[in-house]
């Protein structure tokens, strides 16, 4: 499975995304091998050759580079569509010789040499496309077959017609300028020929294509796996047929350029090049399995091989000894490729997981009878239990106007219990991820946050609707980051607009523990703005961005830092608008879910508890890296989550009340809690319940969804 794959569905809800291979959110590596390989192949051979780097001797290089980048990258389209073309060489010589009788045997012009060549290129291809895509046949044997017969057929073209070619005498400024000349004309013979320059837009047309369009995200789908793709709607034959196609047009424009080059066609034109090309394929860093690489990797696989195979010549080796030494390259990169498929993963753990230092300022006791504000009671022992057994997981709650509850679970429901005993329930709708923060909107839409898919809307048909899946790219990221990884709660302004957090942008939900052991701060905060679908990135650097909630201003809102036990304040409207400060700083408890109360104030939940232990681990990052790379998982030193509580506090920040449950029965660890009609709805992620507390001199007509949205309960 390829991450465009990853990116296809969650676009177009072809499959939910916690089905797709978690590795490939480590990409970096991918882009990392060839690239260095390209660097150290130029670099030695560079070295080794006296005038490698002149212009004359790049001249040179680079139009036979142009050619043969064209060849690869039609190539790499087949193989990242799942297929393989063994008659690439067959089909350029082919196109090749079309182009030279059309010019010197027949005396055509230089455009109607060109169209021959493109033709060639493109009966070739709809074979191969009819063949392998409608017809289903294997794409090895099936091109094998049209690589012998297209040889035989230009060896028998080649001995009838090559005195004609040689003694004609044909000639065009134009057929000369194509093959010769350079873009830049006389003001610069050596600059750039045209075969480097439609190579050029060819690659960069096809990385578009692949990556920012339909039609390339399908042939990626369809390389990845073409049942998944048949069940999502893509017309799978169709895409394997466009995909030889394009393929055989590449190698004829590719034999079109070297008939303009040479002015001939001899024996061995075209001869090994499948072979050579599809070790460029694969040396790249694209899989032969197909719906893993890229056209850049394919680009830097064919500079890899023609470099060496040049340079080799160049050295003083003979072809028979470049003929062995691809066939090496090739066994070597299909298995490095089938190794690494196999293996990546404990590798990359062991690479990807980079700690830092990060210093926890001092805290106050949260235990019992300590006497600091944030001292726990046991009122959550008391909370009454709503579907104990039957949930697992309900990491937030909310209410609607007729006073139902709701709750999101694990195996990707988000479930209805109806009011106004909660003794009944009902899957009120399926998401396929895992349904974490909740938001009610002015017309009962639930919109939720579901871990490492994006942001969900759900309507009171039930009908899902996906709303975000990815925000704007980091100027100063390397990597990608507009992809939602870990998003995680989410409410909703006045204007309708949805504030929410994405935890990070380095793992997906499931992966918290490895955020948490590496304590990097890249959350962050995004808004959602319905009226012309756009996500945007408010906040970023922050450790573990989670709970939201608006104030009771409606300008500003509240947003815990887990890893960082910090609350801050954030203004997006009004005079202070842009202002963000921290009004809770250096808590005992990792802070989740916030929610308004009824008396102007604001419950905060806390996940668990900070351990002398683990923030001594947070100062030591070669500790925790030897830690991920030494001992199992299921040893590794983690945040305490098994405790955790409910915090009250006010506008400035202030501890108001802390509840808990000290034995541990009910409800150890809280993300989330709702106040509605005079109780405390309390959710937790790892719990097998929904808690509900009745809290003393509360409103018992306050809603959350009344006193925000107004109107009656």
């Amino acid at each position: 499975m390829t991450l465009r794959e990853r990116a296809l569905r969650l676009r177009y809800n072809y499959i939910p995304d916690h089905l797709i291979g978690e590795i490939l959110t480590k990409r970096w590596t991918d882009n990392a091998i060839p690239f260095v390989a390209l660097v150290v192949t130029i670099v030695a051979f560079g070295s080794a050759i006296p005038g490698f780097f002149l212009p004359s001797s790049l001249s040179d290089s680079t139009r036979q580079l142009g050619e043969f980048s064209i060849v690869v990258v039609g190539l790499t389209i087949v193989v990242l569509g799942g297929g393989i073309d063994l008659s690439v060489g067959s089909i350029f010589a082919l196109a090749n010789f079309a182009a030279v009788a059309c010019f010197f045997v027949w005396g055509q012009p230089v455009w109607v040499a060109f169209l021959a060549a493109m033709l060639t290129g493109l009966i070739f291809g709809c074979i191969n496309g009819y063949l392998v895509g409608y017809m289903r046949l294997r794409a090895f044997l099936t091109t094998l077959v049209t690589l012998i017969i297209g040889r035989a057929g230009f060896d028998i073209l080649v001995i009838d017609y090559n005195t004609q070619i040689q003694t004609s005498q044909a000639s065009s400024d134009l057929w000369d300028f194509v093959g010769d000349g350079s873009i830049f004309g006389d003001m610069a013979p050596n600059g750039p020929s045209i075969a480097v320059a439609a190579a050029a837009v060819i690659a960069i047309v096809a990385h578009i294509a692949m990556t920012r369009s339909r039609p390339g995200w399908h042939i990626l789908a369809v390389g990845g796996s073409r049942r998944s793709a048949y069940n999502s709607g893509i017309r799978v034959k169709r895409t394997v047929f466009l995909t030889y196609v394009i393929s055989g047009l590449c190698c004829g424009l590719a034999g079109f350029l070297i008939a303009c080059r040479l002015s001939g066609a001899g024996p061995g034109t075209g001869a090994g090049m499948e072979i050579a090309a599809l070790t460029a394929v694969v040396v790249g860093g694209n899989s032969l399995g197909g719906g893993r690489g890229s056209i850049a990797k394919a680009v830097m696989g064919a500079i890899i091989v023609l470099v060496m195979t040049n340079g080799l010549i160049r050295l003083g080796f003979g072809t028979g000894f470049n003929q062995m030494v691809l066939g090496l390259l090739l066994g070597a990169a299909v298995t490095l490729d089938i190794r690494w498929l196999k293996n990546r993963h404990k590798v990359l753990s062991e690479i990807y997981v980079t700690p830092i230092h990060h210093q926890m300022g001092e805290t106050q006791s949260a235990l019992p009878g300590s006497g600091t504000p944030y001292a726990l009671s046991d009122k959550l022992s008391k909370a009454e239990p709503i579907g104990l057994g039957e949930l697992e997981g309900p990491e937030d709650v909310i209410l609607d106007q007729q006073d139902n509850l709701y709750a999101g679970t694990r195996h990707g429901e988000i479930v209805r219990y109806l009011a106004p005993d909660y003794k009944r329930s009902e899957v009120f709708a399926h998401i396929g991820g895992f349904p974490l923060g909740l938001a009610i909107d002015r017309d009962g839409a639930i919109k939720t946050c579901v871990g490492a898919m994006g942001l969900y809307s759900i309507d009171q048909d039930r009908k899902v609707t996906q709303l975000s899946t990815e925000t704007n790219r980091s100027w100063t990221s390397i990597l990608d980051d507009a992809r939602l990884r870990d998003p995680n709660d989410c409410d909703i302004a006045p204007d309708g607009r949805i504030f929410f957090t994405d935890s990070t942008t380095r793992y997906d939900a499931h992966d918290w523990a490895l955020d948490s052991i590496e304590g990097r701060p890249t959350g962050r905060l995004l808004v959602y703005d319905p009226k012309d679908g756009s996500t945007k990135t408010l906040l970023s650097g922050l450790r573990y961005a989670n709970g939201v909630c608006m104030a009771h201003d409606g300008q500003s809102l509240f947003m815990a830092e887990s890893w960082a036990c910090r609350v801050h304040r954030y203004w997006f409207d009004g005079p202070n608008k842009g202002k963000f400060e921290c009004v809770i700083r250096d808590m005992p408890g990792y802070p989740d879910n916030i929610n308004r109360a009824s008396d102007g104030t604001y419950w905060m939940a806390w996940l668990g508890m900070r351990t002398p232990s683990y923030d001594l681990a947070l100062r030591k990052p070669g500790m925790r890296k030897r830690m991920t790379r030494r001992l199992p998982q299921d040893e590794w030193l983690f945040p305490n989550i098994n405790t955790g509580g409910v915090v009250k506090f006010d506008e400035s920040g202030r501890i108001l009340e802390a509840l808990g449950d000290l034995g541990g029965e009910s409800h150890p660890m809280v993300t989330s809690m709702r106040e509605h009609k005079g109780y405390l709805y309390i959710g937790g992620i790892l719990n097998n319940r929904i808690g509900r507390y009745r809290i003393q001199g509360a409103d018992p007509n306050w809603t959350g969804w009344s006193s925000y949205w107004g109107g009656k309960a």
